[in-house]
């Protein structure tokens, strides 16, 4: 009798390229809405007449639920068929990022991306676990890594387009281009459920039920370390990175063009993390690898708060990208009762970037004294 956990089989000897492809895309679709309020906040503060700190409520209810969602979808998904819920989740998330492009009051946007996180943050877990359910062992990390550099194409592309497209078509067309997105994956998703009866399949759930898993995470002393590095992560690394555009529109005068271009830089130092990471693990070790990073992230929010000229940014932007990937990807391999709960891994990091970016005041502070 297999594990309860395998939900699918993998075949020894091949890998469903093209379901894997269309989560690809899902998850691209996903991550470009993710950060687009990066490049799009000041734009949404002129446009609403409000202050940027004000209008970060949108970037702390999308982060709020979009981690608090993290908790519960592995049980659900393995119930009733992971690639089903990607497609219903993207379904849904078509609707509510078009919503978001509707409104007429910073209230009204900050309920839909409390909805939209909600919906969104199912689309990657859950298609990085079918993927690893469907994939041949000594291919995973590989097929995995070409997943995730999707991901971060797609945040390179939301944060650039929120300022390029957002110059041009203004902000509300962003979220319309995204929501387009998000109906080509939804109908690709649709379609390989049709013609692919593997897709259709659905697991049992897990013996240990919805928070046994939860609990064997809390009773390990270094897993509870690992989260709470995770919730500071969030809210000192996510929580800022949502005032970069602002900033740099407010203290250099870039247009919102040039500030989604330097605001996207982050991707690219994603990118160099995922071709130089077999590297940096092999040279650094795991631990080095982390607190490198966390140097790298330190003395890049240092350069930006303190640089005298715009053109130091995209340099600075790019190491952020650089060491937050160092930093945020080492713990996980480290606790193998963790690596059976994603949601917890996902979550704080998710809420501590939340209630790291509502302050007004702390914003306006550090704008005033530039």
């Amino acid at each position: 009798m297999p594990p309860s956990h395998s939900i699918l089989a993998p075949r020894p000897d091949s890998t469903p390229t093209r379901s894997i492809i269309l989560l690809a895309v899902a998850g691209f679709a996903s991550q470009a809405q993710v950060r687009v309020m990066d490049s799009l906040l000041p734009q949404v503060a002129a446009d609403l007449h409000t202050t940027v700190g004000v209008a970060a409520m949108v970037v702390t209810a999308y982060a709020v639920t979009h981690g608090s969602i993290q908790l519960i979808i592995g049980p659900i998904s393995d119930r009733f068929g992971k690639y089903q819920t990607v497609a219903l989740t993207c379904a849904i998330g078509t609707v509510l990022v078009a919503i978001c492009g509707m409104v007429s009051t910073l209230p009204q946007l900050a309920l839909a991306r409390l909805a939209t996180g909600a919906a969104a943050g199912w689309v990657i877990p859950i298609s990085m676990a079918y993927v690893g359910d469907v994939t041949p062992h000594d291919r995973l990390q590989q097929i995995l890594g070409r997943y995730i550099s999707g991901q971060i194409l797609g945040q390179l592309f939301g944060q650039a387009a929120g300022g390029v497209l957002g110059d041009l078509l203004g902000w509300r067309n962003v979220f319309f281009v995204l929501a387009g997105l998000f109906a080509v994956a939804t109908a690709g998703l649709v379609f390989e459920l049709a013609v692919n009866p593997q897709t259709r399949k659905a697991g049992s759930r897990g013996g240990r039920g919805l928070f046994g898993g939860y609990t064997a995470v809390l009773t390990n002393p270094f897993a509870r370390i690992v989260l709470i590095a995770g919730f500071l992560e969030g809210g000192l690394a996510w929580g800022a990175f949502a005032y970069i555009g602002a900033y740099l529109h407010l203290r250099f005068g870039l247009s919102f063009s040039l500030v989604g271009g330097v605001v996207a830089c982050f991707g690219i130092g994603g990118l160099i993390y995922a071709a130089l990471v077999k590297l940096l693990v092999y040279r650094l070790g795991q631990a080095r690898l982390a607190v490198t990073g966390g140097i790298i992230l330190a003395i890049a929010y240092l350069t930006l708060a303190v640089g005298p000229v715009w053109w130091l940014a995209p340099m600075a932007t790019t190491a952020i990208g650089l060491g937050f990937y160092m930093l945020h990807n080492t713990p996980h391999p480290q606790v193998r009762v963790m690596q059976q709960n994603q949601g917890f891994l996902r979550f704080l990091p998710l809420w501590g970037a939340g209630w790291g970016a509502p302050g007004e005041h702390q914003f306006e502070w550090v704008i005033g004294g530039s």
